[in-house]
C-alpha cells in the first residue's frame, strides 16, 4: 500500500514538473503580447527646426510604432494634434505607437512635436502624419 502511494505521490509530481518544464519552454512572446512593428511609412523629413510630413498606413483596430526619423538626436517630444480615429502614445522620446480605432476605415490625422540636434541643425519641428486606415 505504500508503495501504490508513494507510487502516485511521484507520478504526480512528475506530471506538475513536466507542465512547468513545458511552460519554461514556451517563447515569451507567448506570454505577452508582441511589441507593434513599425508603420510602413512614406515621409519627407525636413532637418531640426523645420517642419515635416509623413504618410502611414495601417490596419483597423492594429498598432505601429513611428520613431522620429530626423537625423540626429532627440531631446524632448509631445503630441500636438491628438488623432480623431484612434490613439497615439509616447513610448520614449524619439518612438511613439499609434492606434487605429477597431472596425474604422477611412484616414486619420495627427502630429507631434519633437526638438532635437542633428549634424546641420537643432531646433524644434512639427511632424504632421496623414493615416490611411484599411
Amino acid at each position: 500500500m505504500r508503495t501504490s502511494i508513494l507510487a502516485a505521490l511521484v507520478s504526480r509530481v512528475a506530471a506538475l514538473a513536466l507542465i512547468v518544464g513545458v511552460a519554461g519552454l514556451l517563447p515569451a512572446s507567448l506570454a505577452r503580447a508582441a511589441p507593434a512593428p513599425d508603420c510602413s511609412t512614406s515621409a519627407t523629413l525636413a532637418d531640426w527646426g523645420e517642419n515635416s510630413t509623413g504618410d502611414i498606413d495601417v490596419k483597423s483596430g492594429e498598432s505601429c510604432l513611428l520613431p522620429i526619423g530626423i537625423r540626429g538626436t532627440v531631446t524632448d517630444s509631445a503630441i500636438s494634434q491628438k488623432p480623431e480615429h484612434g490613439k497615439l502614445k509616447k513610448v520614449n522620446a524619439s518612438t511613439f505607437e499609434y492606434t487605429a480605432k477597431a472596425k474604422y476605415k477611412g484616414s486619420d490625422t495627427f502630429a507631434v512635436k519633437a526638438t532635437g540636434q542633428g549634424p546641420k541643425a537643432s531646433g524644434t519641428s512639427v511632424i504632421t502624419v496623414h493615416a490611411t486606415i484599411k
